[in-house]
């Protein structure tokens, strides 16, 4: 995925509801547990970090931002455009990868994953419009769909690579930001065929399809759908089933919903981005409970996002457990979600607590699909014509 680098104005269209029912959910409460990474450009220090994945040594491999030179905007390889390795216990052990545009370099490394049948592991490459495949120590195998992702568009500045998942099969599933979709390969890179590829606020269209994930349960396709503010669920065909969410800040609503992740017992944690928090629902869309907040200055005030082309941290930097720059990509393993901190420099981790069944109600917490005539802040974290920051070395 490209980095998050612009704010705008968008008016969301007239939508529709959608309500559930359903007899019991389970409670779930997410707590801070610890940090990955420091804020900056050196080894072990992230800036932007985007795709997360933790192997089965539960080592965290994060996919680091994108430098660029500032006098022309040309690509500085030497800063981050590697996968970022670190131990259980959070300590730096290496890097994936490097800049530039040769086999297994990234030039902004995005969203990545392990495949659960081979060990691999896939990763989104934005410039060079392609998946990097390494096997589980890290040596490159393959690049494919090479050239395959939509690039800019008239109202957008963002494209590439987004959200990665793999079905029981290993099959591997894409999101193609900009085209609408998401796109399907067997495990060595031939495509199998495309899910979606309409832009529009009806069920099973699309406007940026971000986080992607497959249910381990049921096999059905959870996608966070950007710019239209909703998470939407499909079969493991890709029939839509339903949608959730809404424009705004309350409990169940959205501001550009990045990361998505599903659990075993089919609950969705989505990484509400310009809130700062993950918010936590049922299969059925039913809100269940939130975390996080903004990062503060020292007068309480929200810290905004970097400018264009300053650093990518917030200034001041807040690293207060739960607090966020804007949350992003994620990862669920073993009862622990990480989260990007975008603008921090950072991943936070939290524990998935004290699921017990509770009463559930009778409709569902915002299953609004969209908004009536709302105006958002749209932001995007995939690729960008020009990268959030400039630092020459």
């Amino acid at each position: 995925m490209g980095l998050v680098k612009n704010l705008s104005i968008g008016i969301l269209g007239t939508g529709f509801m959608v309500l559930a029912t359903a007899a019991q959910a389970k409670a779930v409460t997410l707590t801070y547990d610890r940090s990955i990474g420091e804020p900056g450009f050196g080894p072990g220090q992230l800036f932007v970090p985007q795709g997360i994945a933790v192997d089965s040594q539960g080592n965290t491999l994060i996919a680091n931002g994108r430098g660029i030179n500032p006098a022309d905007g040309t690509p500085n390889y030497n800063l981050g455009n590697k996968i970022e390795k670190f131990s259980p216990s959070g300590q730096y052990i290496g890097a994936i990868g490097s800049g530039g545009t040769g086999p297994g370099q990234f030039d902004e490394p995005t969203t990545v994953d392990f495949n659960p049948v081979t060990g691999d592991l896939y990763a989104g490459d934005v410039y060079n419009n392609r998946v990097n495949q390494y096997d589980s120590q890290g040596n490159f195998i393959r690049s494919f769909a090479n050239g395959e992702f939509t690039g800019l568009i008239p109202g957008r500045i963002f494209f590439g690579p987004s959200g990665v998942t793999f079905d029981k099969a290993g099959n591997f599933y894409i999101g193609d930001f900009n085209g609408e979709r998401i796109l399907k390969f067997t495990a060595d890179g031939q495509p199998l065929g495309v899910i979606g590829g309409t832009a529009g606020t009806e069920l099973g269209q699309f406007q940026g399809v971000a986080g992607v994930r497959i249910s381990p349960v049921s096999g059905n396709i959870f996608v966070a759908d950007q710019y239209n503010n909703r998470v939407q669920v499909l079969d493991p065909n890709g029939n839509p089933l339903l949608a959730f969410g809404s424009v705004g800040s309350e409990p169940g609503q959205f501001l550009q919903p990045i990361g998505i992740e599903v659990d075993e017992e089919e609950n969705i944690y989505v990484a509400d981005s310009i809130n700062s928090r993950v918010q936590v629902f049922d299969k059925n869309g039913n809100f269940l409970t939130s975390f996080g907040e903004n990062a503060r200055d020292a007068s309480g005030n929200p810290v905004p996002p970097p400018a264009l082309t300053g650093p990518p941290f917030g200034n001041p930097l807040d690293l207060t457990p739960g607090r966020f720059n804007w949350t992003g990509g994620t990862s669920y393993k073993d009862g622990k979600l990480y989260v990007g901190d975008f603008f921090q420099g950072r991943v936070q981790v939290l524990n998935v607590e004290d699921r017990t069944k509770v009463p559930e109600p009778s409709s569902a917490l915002g299953l609004a699909l969209l908004g009536l005539g709302a105006a958002t802040i749209t932001l995007r974290k995939r690729g960008q014509q020009k990268p959030v920051f400039s630092l020459e070395k």
